[in-house]
């Protein structure tokens, strides 16, 4: 069973807490038209080469456009053995739908 979380909850916990890491796997075009604040971009074809790279200690956020190139990454890193990766539900598309903040330029992960 994948983890998920909605646009109000990720918003709600980013202002709280320092705990999560939040990445973007989308393509660099994608990310290029805006991405979430904090967010950290690591496209979805270098997930199985940076496995190492997401902490095992904090919870990682996952999203994409819609929510299900993440789902299915989140699902990869949970047969990797990540219990701490979640989907961000509906994607940056239910984050701007909820008047969330959106940014230019996410910062490269790894």
């Amino acid at each position: 069973m994948i983890k998920e979380i909605d646009a109000q909850q990720l918003a709600e916990r980013m202002e709280e807490s320092d705990d999560i890491l939040v990445l973007d796997i989308r393509s660099d075009m994608e990310v290029a038209q805006g991405c979430l604040p904090q967010a950290q971009h690591l496209p979805m074809h270098l997930i199985p080469l940076k496995i190492q790279d997401p902490p095992k200690d904090k919870e990682v956020i996952l999203y994409c456009r819609s929510g299900a190139r993440s789902y299915h990454a989140c699902s990869y890193l949970a047969q990797q053995g990540y219990d701490n990766a979640v989907n961000l539900r509906g994607g940056i598309i239910a984050w701007a739908r909820s008047g969330l903040e959106l940014v230019s330029a996410p910062a490269k992960a790894g």
